[in-house]
This record gives structure tokens, sequence and C-alpha cells, in this order.
């Protein structure tokens, strides 16, 4: 279980590193061997969209998203709670919105059948990570909204540029 906790990490990290593999592999084909893969473009395309939305998610899980909180730092712990209850349902509500609009697309897509221009793989495969990225993150909202519910949150965490920079700062400063 604690793989798939971390599974999103790995498929980051593997889709990263196979982006640059391939990118190097084609510049080296096409400045040394005066040759490349038509379809290198494509697939990197491909490979940084589901970094981007399953990325997301992780940066759900583990605070990374920048929000604007200040004022609700401000606020008493009940107020500051329903104030992130209400900003957790209205992500999980535009998350549901854009998973059933792409799932549409995405089934259009297959019905169609078109391939995609440079890759030998129907359109509607490489566009299902939207609707599989905004799935993943509609899951990594529920814990937080329990958490907010339960009172084991008092606000969503986000990421704190000002803190993060000042303890920089400090570290600088000590050596």
């Amino acid at each position: 279980m604690k793989f798939l906790k971390r599974l999103d990490e790995w498929v980051i990290a593997l889709l990263l590193a196979a982006m640059t593999l391939l990118t190097f592999v084609q510049v080296v084909l096409r400045y040394v061997f005066n040759s490349g893969f038509t379809w290198s473009l494509q697939l990197n395309t491909v490979m940084f969209a589901g970094m981007i939305f399953i990325g997301i998610s992780y940066g759900v899980r583990v605070g990374a998203h920048i929000g604007v909180d200040a004022v609700v730092k401000m606020l008493p712990t009940k107020p500051r709670r329903i104030v992130s209850i209400v900003a957790v349902l209205l992500c999980l509500v535009y998350a549901g919105l854009v998973i059933y609009g792409s799932m549409i697309y995405v089934l259009k897509m297959k019905a169609v059948g078109i391939e995609m221009d440079d890759l030998p793989m129907k359109i509607w495969i490489a566009r299902a990570i939207l609707p599989i990225g905004f799935t993943l993150l509609a899951l990594r909202f529920l814990p937080v909204l329990v958490n907010l519910i339960t009172g084991k949150f008092d606000r969503l965490h986000l990421a704190d540029e000002v803190e993060e920079a000042l303890k920089l700062k400090a570290i600088e400063e000590n050596k």
C-alpha cells in the first residue's frame, strides 16, 4: 500500500527520465548522424502532459500548490476551517466538471478513431490523461476534505514561499 501512495512520484520521475533520454538521443541523432525520429516531439508532448496532470494531484498531496491565504490565516480556527472546506468543495466541483467534460471528449475521440500525427496510437489514448489526472486530483482532495471536516486540519496546506525563503535564509546565515 505504501508503494501506491507514492506511485505518482515514480510515474513523474519515470516520465521525466524518459523525456530526457529521448531528447538526448534525438539531439545526438540529429546533429551527429543527420537523422532522427519523426515521432520524438509528439511522444515528448504526450509524456509532458502526463507529468503535468499527475503532478497536479501530487502537488495536492505534498501541499506544493501556491495559494493566496493571507486573509484566511488571520481568521479564527472555525471560520478558517469553514473557508477551507468551501475551497476544497469548489476544487472538487471543478475537478468533477473537468472529468465529465474530458470524458465526453475522450469518448468522442475514441468513436472517431483518429490516430496521432506522428505516433501509431489512437489520439483518445493520449488524451485520456485528462480525466485520469483530474480523477487523481479529486481523490487527493477527498482526504483533505475529511481532515478538514474532522478537525485534523484547520486550513488547506499550501506552499508558503515566504516561510520557505526565510528558512533558506536562516540556513545560509548559519553556515
